[in-house]
């Protein structure tokens, strides 16, 4: 099993910066992905970007691109989201998840989640 645990959340005004930590801890593995989410009120989950924990490559959505960056820190087995320029539409519970099949995170199937925290952008 692993336990994802996702901290760092909070408000924050438009334009402005905030970074998430994911940090996992019992099974870990040295491949697969993690990956951050985002669900707003009354919407559906939202990929926000992901990065392999081996070679460390990211990929993100088009709606954060430049403006999000996903790293990790393998020692700490901890993943982080800075997130800048931060708009209201940005307002979201974002989750963080983990697989250890990179192809499984490729198709968006992460085995374990995190409980989430909550983002909120003032305008």
């Amino acid at each position: 099993q692993v336990q994802l645990v996702e901290s760092g959340g909070g408000l924050v005004q438009a334009g402005g910066s905030l970074r998430l930590s994911c940090a996992a801890s019992g099974r870990t593995f040295s491949r697969g992905a993690m990956g951050w989410f985002r669900q707003a009120p009354g919407a559906e989950r939202e990929f926000v970007g992901r990065i392999a924990w081996s070679v460390g490559t990211t990929f993100y959505a088009d709606s954060v691109t430049g403006r999000f960056t996903i790293s990790r820190d393998n020692a700490k087995n901890t993943m982080y989201l800075q997130m800048s320029s931060l708009k209201p539409e940005d307002t979201a519970v974002y989750y963080c998840a983990a697989d250890p099949s990179y192809l499984r995170a490729l198709s968006g199937r992460y085995d374990y989640w995190g409980q989430g925290t909550q983002v909120t952008v003032s305008s």
